[in-house]
């Protein structure tokens, strides 16, 4: 048995009320998924920024403060005292805390949607 295509009427994907207690379409809910995905991934890069930011800053600015080599992990071990006094190694910090600071800023600069969403 055959079917004739000009006979079956053609199925339409209209949109119609939906009642309450109805489940959404499949695109509604991918749109809510990508909507949520899309807001974790902002929150995820405002996290980043935030945290690379203060451990920037906080990792250029403590080495040269006197918190540095008088804090009480120091004090317990005298022999790790001339080493972190170091001039060399509170630069290296320093160094770290802008690489930090400078990460945490190209990805606030460079942060993208991707399109169509």
């Amino acid at each position: 048995m055959t079917v004739d295509p000009k006979t079956v009427p053609p199925v339409s994907v209209s949109e119609e009320p939906r009642q309450p207690g109805e489940k959404g379409s499949v695109a509604d809910r991918r749109r809510d998924v990508s909507r949520g995905h899309l807001w974790l991934l902002r929150i995820r890069a405002l996290l980043f920024v935030t945290v690379c930011a203060t451990f920037g800053v906080l990792l250029i600015i403590l080495p040269w403060t006197p918190k540095w080599t008088d804090n009480p992990l120091l004090l317990s071990m005298p022999g790790l005292r001339p080493i972190v006094s170091n001039g060399f190694v509170r630069g290296l910090f320093s160094g770290l805390g802008v690489l930090d600071l400078w990460l945490g800023f190209w990805e606030a600069i460079y942060y993208h949607e991707a399109s169509g969403q």
